[in-house]
């Protein structure tokens, strides 16, 4: 039995035809017909059907082409680990991301990991921070970049930047003209909230600790709209539903906007920043790069981290 061989019924299981399937192992039909029948005599079991119209799987055939599957990915990844005792940069990053940070950040992260480092792919995984921490712990992914508070218990943390929240406010809202906004402003608001499982809604409200009754309860529903997306809730906010915070990088730039007629008019979303009188800290969230403390590729995470560094991140505050 060779890794070819399972190469080869794997391949037919998947096209269900072994010309087909020849043509993807890129040999001749009667080499892989070959090779099946000899695993098959090895193992002194049918793993496929055979008819004029199509190829199908029996029974027993089946559990040996999944078995077939994990042993060729142990074998690739094999392969991986000792690419990586060469250059600890080579080979697949595997990056979980937060949704309220992916958008914003790993259009300029990718861009800048294929120009420093194209030996070492990004695999990307946006989710929420309990399923990130959990594929953490699984080795699903490699690391992965949050926002605190979250349980750190078994990983390894490096902090990255400090960011800042804005609220965002309809370009025809009273406040709008202002220069900043205050949290006691914002209470008297219709607030926008992303739904449970986010983190950044749990911010949101620690701004806002007054809006948590309104979250929970159903009378509350004219306080307060849950959306999926920053996005989408964004986009609310620019029809007049109400107000909401968002983290500075996801604060586009603001440029006039130009209309199809011919001049210019504002972005229909005025973004302001929130000063406390009192002269408190101004809201912000810290935002961090985490992995198993078991994982070896030093070089890789420190990689990772300059890479993050190297990318604009307009109005945070990096942290070395």
């Amino acid at each position: 039995m060779t890794l070819t061989e399972l190469k080869y019924i794997v391949a037919v299981a998947r096209e269900k035809h072994f010309g087909k399937a020849a043509e993807a192992c890129f040999v001749s039909q009667p080499t892989l017909s070959l090779a099946i029948k000899k695993l098959e005599e090895e193992l002194e079991v049918k793993l496929f059907e055979r008819s004029a119209s199509e190829v199908s799987v029996t029974a027993l055939g089946e559990e040996i082409v999944r078995q077939a599957q994990s042993v060729l990915e142990q074998a690739a990844e094999i392969k991986e680990i000792a690419k990586r005792g060469k250059d600890p940069l080579s080979g697949t990053m595997r990056l979980g991301v937060i949704y309220t940070i992916g958008p914003y950040l790993l259009p300029d992260l990718v861009r800048q990991i294929i120009t420093d480092i194209p030996q070492m792919p990004l695999m990307l995984q946006e989710n929420f921070t309990v399923r990130l921490l959990e594929m953490l712990r699984t080795g699903e992914i490699d690391c992965a970049i949050l926002a605190e508070p979250f349980p750190e218990s078994g990983l390894a943390v490096a902090p990255l930047y400090d960011e800042s929240f804005m609220a965002a406010l309809p370009l025809n809202h009273p406040l709008a003209k202002e220069a900043f906004i205050t949290p006691d402003q914002l209470k008297n608001e219709t607030m926008l909230l992303l739904g449970t499982g986010h983190c950044f809604r749990d911010h949101v409200l620690e701004v806002c600790p007054e809006f948590a009754r309104y979250a929970s309860q159903t009378e509350g529903i004219r306080k307060t709209f849950e959306g999926s997306s920053l996005e989408t809730i964004k986009h609310m906010v620019a029809a007049g539903m109400g107000v909401t915070l968002v983290p500075r990088l996801s604060v586009p730039e603001l440029k006039p906007v130009l209309k199809r007629s011919g001049g210019r008019h504002d972005a229909p979303v005025r973004y302001l920043p929130i000063v406390d009188p009192a002269g408190g800290k101004p809201p912000t969230r810290r935002v961090v790069l985490a992995w198993r403390r078991s994982y070896t590729r030093y070089e890789a995470i420190a990689a990772m981290r300059n890479a993050i560094y190297a990318c604009p991140l307009p109005g945070v505050t990096r942290l070395s």
